[in-house]
């Protein structure tokens, strides 16, 4: 099997890193989302055991059969979106929230089966994509230095052994940063092993409710988020890193699946643009051809997450906050990069993707959709005022 051939330490390492990035960042998120509607744990543990098996399943079958990085994960700003509306006192039960996931499910299968969003990005050239890929990864580029605020001596130690492998093994130097980061946790103590609980993921299945309301304030919305704040950057990720997928189909693919894991916990999967800047960067393989083993290792991590959901979700919450953001902001550093490179190439589309690259690097937040589609529009706007009608003068 071409998977087992071309995977190397180094793919499996950055499907780690990818999927350990994943869910430390925004599992506190998913879990509030969850008890927003009043979910009860074991309803909580099926939200993780729905959204590691789609984000698996969706994430290595396309990667082994296309052979090319496919990297599907949950919708963050969703999560966001659900925890709000949850929140605001609007009274949602878990039925109307499951009911909403369909219908956003529904919404992702039609834009996928009409190839909207792929002849959408097909229309903006690869400067404005590769500075929005540089703006949204340069966050997480800055969070690992920031790290160095509450935890000195373990970023300076991982920063150092990425410079020193980087130079001596520069495929494995994630790797050992990473050793080299829970090494130093542990002997400092800063390891949570105590919030490791020993039980198994089990699906709930929630009967969905239909209701005028959860339409609009929580499918409505979550659509929308998805669409702008993950499917856009992803659709970036990938063109930028130089791979031509059926993004359509693909689309369409998340919508189904979705549509299918929403009774269990499911409620938006789509284009990941981090952890697949993670396993289609450098750091992945040297070759670009064999980066979709990364791809396919992250997506047999989320199926173990997915059936072993209370440990490992357990063992992912005990790495620290500061390990965390270094380990990811390190990973980046390649992606960043090559984004910025491709970005500033030509002098015509410079100003264009400088002001794409601030405007999504500021994290703006404007009618609760975040700044990549901003920065995609903003410098889109840019490039149509200096540009449009020089060509055909």
């Amino acid at each position: 099997m071409h998977f087992f051939r071309d995977s190397s330490l180094s793919t499996v390492a950055a499907g780690f890193v990818a999927m350990l990035v994943a869910f430390t960042s925004s599992m506190a998120l998913v879990f509030q989302a969850a008890q927003a509607f009043g979910a009860t744990p074991a309803q909580i543990s099926s939200w993780v055991w729905a959204l590691g098996l789609g984000m698996g399943l969706c994430t290595l079958l396309p990667s082994i059969w296309l052979r090319k990085p496919v990297m599907i994960a949950w919708s963050t700003p969703g999560a966001a979106v659900l925890a709000t509306a949850g929140l605001a006192g609007d009274g949602f039960t878990m039925a109307q929230a499951v009911g909403a996931f369909m219908l956003a499910a529904l919404l992702t299968i039609v834009v996928g089966a009409s190839g909207a969003l792929e002849r959408l990005m097909q229309r903006i050239p690869v400067a404005i994509t590769s500075a929005l890929l540089a703006g949204v990864l340069a966050r997480f580029g800055m969070q690992a230095f920031s790290a160095a605020q509450t935890a000195l001596p373990l970023v300076l130690a991982m920063l150092l052994t990425y410079l020193v492998t980087r130079r001596l093994a520069p495929r494995y130097c994630v790797v050992w940063t990473l050793v080299a980061g829970v090494a130093l946790a542990s002997a400092a103590g800063d390891m949570s092993w105590s919030s490791v609980q020993w039980a198994l993921a089990r699906p709930v299945f929630t009967a969905p409710e239909w209701s005028w309301s959860a339409a609009t304030s929580l499918a409505l919305p979550l659509f929308v988020v998805t669409m702008a704040s993950q499917n856009l950057p992803g659709v970036a990720v990938i063109r930028a890193s130089g791979y031509d997928l059926p993004i359509s189909r693909l689309i369409t693919m998340t919508g189904v699946v979705t549509l299918l894991l929403a009774p269990f916990g499911a409620f938006a999967l789509n284009f990941s643009a981090i952890t697949a800047a993670i396993c289609m960067g450098p750091q992945a393989h040297a070759d670009p051809a064999r980066r979709y083993a990364a791809a396919a290792a992250c997506g047999l991590f989320y199926l173990l997450i997915g059936f072993f959901g209370a440990v490992v979700t357990g063992l992912l919450t005990a790495f620290p906050r500061e390990l965390v953001a270094a380990i990811a902001g390190l990973a980046l550093l390649g992606a960043i990069g090559t984004g910025l490179s491709s970005a500033f190439a030509e002098e015509n589309h410079r100003e264009a993707a400088l002001i794409t690259f601030l405007v999504t690097l500021s994290g703006v937040v404007i009618f609760g959709i975040g700044s990549a589609l901003w920065g995609l529009l903003a410098g889109s706007f840019a490039l149509f005022v200096q540009q449009y009608g020089r060509r055909r003068a």
